[in-house]
């Protein structure tokens, strides 16, 4: 049933993927596309691939996903696609009016060898971008990286459109890499508790989060402007959350506008958040407020109280690098043991930095970059763990060997509330623990004989 067929015995495989751990790079453009306030994704290819791209965010995210497409037919699928991008261009503006556009390609234009660049000169010469709208454009083919890369390349995007003027604006740039609207929302409750102004960019709280009012806009009213992206060159530097999501369009930022940043782990879990709290005291010259420290305090107690849970069970983990590293820095502050990982993203980096974080650990840790669900499956068989944490595909390990599950990461397709409880920040540690506690103590619950079966716990 289901994935039982699935081996014990682990054989090398190099030119085939079972179950990939990632998606396709035009879904991480389009996300990250979606926190610019105003913007109407483009997918430069054909219409299939656009639907597929929208679906898999409208599933996860429960709303309606707007983008554009190219729409090739056979003959721009042999002669380029340039023309229908100029069309679309000239309707875009016209019909939906945007205050900007960001295309992606797919693996048909990639394939063909689209220039976006040129094409968006071209379309400038022929006044087909208004005075004052945008354009920016990012490269993510899908037979390379993964939907990680794919939203760092459309960042790296954004970036391009600061602007410096000398004048420091007194802001500090966040990248919040690939989290939850919910996340976003976290972030910006913390910097503005902490009293330091920002910039966050993409943002996509109010965007995939919004209420139920009734009333239909093309645009929400959530995203960063073009206006905040422009001033982002005049910020006093920048704080990029992950290396594979954020870093390379604080990187941009250093070279081209001179402004300072700072590579820091996502804010998940204690580790994770404490260092991202001192970047910020020290970036913005401010202290910690007592409201914040109440907040970690409620953390550490939590964990105190419920240590004998988290001890020595052991954990196997699916999602993205970033994600998951931070992580697993904080399933070891909880002592527990990550056994398993694997992120369908590639980067032998990913491999390091796992192993520093559970080097003190009394086993070498299974972990594979550019790996599969397949492999992780096999690898639960030879060694088995108390508790899966990964995205909705892990539902069917979770269920072919009867063990614990918490959904986590991207994509979430059969539960709700992902977009609006935040997971990073002391608030969402505590939010990530009662998820972990909850799974651990049903089963608990359900496995322990009438003796031990205990009221309270």
């Amino acid at each position: 049933m289901l994935l039982r067929h699935t081996p014990k015995e682990i054989t090398e495989r190099s030119a085939l993927m079972i179950n990939p751990a990632k998606t396709c790079q035009p879904i991480g453009a389009m996300y990250a596309a979606l926190g610019i306030h105003g913007c109407l994704p483009h997918s430069h290819g054909s219409q299939g691939c656009c639907a597929y791209h929208r679906s898999t965010l409208t599933r996860h995210y429960k709303e309606p996903v707007s983008a554009a497409t190219s729409s090739f037919t056979e003959g721009a699928s042999v002669f380029g696609g340039q023309a229908n991008m100029l069309q679309a261009i000239d309707n875009i503006f016209s019909v939906y009016e945007p205050e900007i556009i960001a295309v992606h390609t797919t693996c048909l234009s990639e394939t063909i060898g689209d220039d976006l660049k040129q094409i968006r000169k071209k379309a400038l010469a022929e006044g087909k971008i208004p005075e004052g709208k945008y354009m920016i454009s990012a490269s993510t083919p899908s037979y390379v990286g993964s939907h990680v890369t794919g939203f760092s390349t459309m960042v790296k995007s954004m970036a391009g459109l600061a602007e410096t003027t000398g004048k420091k604006n007194g802001k500090v740039n966040i990248i919040p890499g690939w989290v939850e609207p919910a996340d976003m929302e976290e972030i910006k409750r913390v910097t503005k508790m902490i009293g330091v102004k920002t910039i966050l960019f993409p943002d996509t709280s109010g965007v995939l989060n919004g209420p139920l009012s009734g009333e239909y806009k093309m645009f929400p009213d959530g995203g960063t402007t073009v206006a905040e992206l422009k001033s982002a060159g005049d910020s006093v530097g920048t704080l990029a959350l992950g290396e594979w999501c954020s870093a390379d369009a604080a990187r941009e930022l250093d070279s081209k506008n001179k402004v300072p940043c700072k590579v820091l782990d996502m804010p998940f879990g204690l580790k994770a958040t404490d260092r991202f709290i001192d970047a910020l005291r020290t970036i913005g010259g401010v202290t910690v407020p007592d409201e914040l420290s109440m907040e970690r305090g409620q953390l550490v107690d939590m964990i105190s109280d419920m240590h004998q849970y988290f001890y020595h069970k052991k954990v196997a983990l699916v999602g993205d690098p970033d994600q998951l590293i931070a992580m697993t820095e904080f399933l070891v502050t909880l002592d527990m043991w990550p056994t398993h990982i694997v992120t369908g993203t590639p980067g032998k980096a990913f491999e390091r930095r796992i192993r520093e974080i559970t080097k003190d650990l009394p086993y070498t840790v299974n972990v594979k970059a550019a790996g599969d669900m397949f492999l992780l499956h096999q690898w639960i068989k030879n060694d088995s763990v108390d508790l899966i944490i990964g995205n909705t595909y892990c539902k069917y390990i979770a269920r072919d060997e009867d063990l614990p599950f918490v959904r986590w990461g991207f994509p979430i397709l059969d539960r709700q509330g992902h977009q609006y409880f935040p997971t990073v920040g002391y608030k969402g540690a505590i939010r990530l623990l009662e998820k972990i506690l909850g799974v651990l103590m049903d089963r608990k619950d359900r496995d322990e004989p009438e003796q031990s079966f205990e009221l309270v716990m």
